[in-house]
């Protein structure tokens, strides 16, 4: 069936399982345009091809070019999706700090842990015929907490009707930059007081053993020490509040001419020790969380971004609700841990 054909409408939201993109798909596969000039367009944007919609851009079209058929009407929810979608992506940190990411379609999600002792971790050499040593994986006693974060979107369509979408996708990719700070938010939380399973993380303070130093102070002396407690994870992200880095990013030691040239070159901070910066207004001054970021923090997501279809299509905006399910959960204790300065 030629994309020009489809037939759409808002039951291709209900689908369980499966997205609007992907029941596009099911029904005009990208595989049939290999070798034509649409090749690299999934079935959403040749649907907007087809409507000669353009979304971005000077010369993109007006909001009510979606609502001049009720075919492309339907069309209008998933381009809000999506563009809420870019709007969390960027400069988004959650990749930075998250081990794995997990997509359920329930709200309960209960997660597995393993605690290994100093003798497990030591992986000892095993005799002939002797017991293996063995890692127990447990699932944790409590679920992990989800949480939906959203905004309403809030507009008659007489409102925005002539307005461009490249203008108004502006709107919406504040709307996205909105759930994706909370989401940094949440998960803060969950890496310094753990996600209900008692795996708080270990909280060390400047002047206070094993972290020399004087309390209120910061030297690279104790950033070391802090680095040091990982064993046997590798402390290779750090997530502090500008104030903080303002004042981490002035120690000497990180005005090395090298570290300055990776920040001017490619725009990431990266430390002497290897670990990488990020700053979050989700942090309060005075503290940094240290983390393996490939063994400490999982994402768990219920679904993708969703958006209220039947008021979008039916009614042509007014109030629709835009949201996004997720949680966080602690994988390996001793992955993650707090440094007070």
């Amino acid at each position: 069936m030629s994309y020009e054909n489809l037939k759409l409408e808002k039951g291709m939201y209900r689908q369980e399982g499966k997205t609007f993109t992907q029941v596009l798909e099911s029904l005009d596969p990208s595989e049939n345009y290999r070798g034509t000039a649409l090749e690299g367009t999934d079935a959403f944007q040749r649907q907007l091809k087809r409507f000669d919609i353009r979304a971005k851009g000077p010369d993109s079209s007006s909001v009510e070019k979606f609502f001049r058929t009720m075919d492309s009407a339907v069309l209008f929810p998933e381009y809000i999706a999506r563009t809420v979608r870019t709007g969390m992506e960027e400069n988004d940190i959650l990749p930075g700090i998250v081990a794995t990411t997990t997509v359920i379609d329930s709200m309960d999600y209960r997660s597995i842990y393993s605690e290994p002792t100093q003798e497990d971790k030591a992986l000892r050499e095993v005799e002939e015929g002797t017991v293996i040593p063995a890692t127990q994986v447990k699932t944790k006693e409590h679920l992990v907490h989800l949480t939906k974060r959203g905004r309403m979107l809030i507009a008659s369509y007489e409102a925005v009707r002539f307005q461009k979408l490249d203008l108004f996708s502006v709107m919406l990719r504040q709307i996205g930059a909105y759930i994706q700070k909370m989401q940094i938010a949440d998960a803060v939380q969950v890496l310094i007081h753990g996600d209900g399973n008692s795996n708080a993380a270990t909280e060390y303070k400047v002047g206070t053993g094993p972290i020399s130093g004087v309390s209120g102070t910061l030297a690279y002396d104790q950033l070391v020490e802090f680095w040091g407690q990982f064993d046997p994870y590798t402390m290779n992200t750090l997530l502090m509040s500008t104030g903080t880095m303002t004042k981490v990013l002035k120690i000497p030691e990180f005005q090395n001419p090298l570290t300055g040239l990776n920040f001017q070159g490619t725009g990431k901070l990266t430390t002497p020790l290897g670990a990488e910066l990020y700053r979050t207004g989700a942090m309060e001054d005075g503290t940094i969380i240290g983390l393996d970021k490939g063994y400490a923090l999982e994402l768990v997501r219920a679904g993708d971004v969703l958006v209220e279809y039947d008021k979008l299509i039916d009614r042509q905006l007014e109030r629709a609700a835009i949201t996004a399910i997720s949680g966080f959960g602690k994988i390996c204790d001793g992955a993650a841990a707090v440094l007070k300065v």
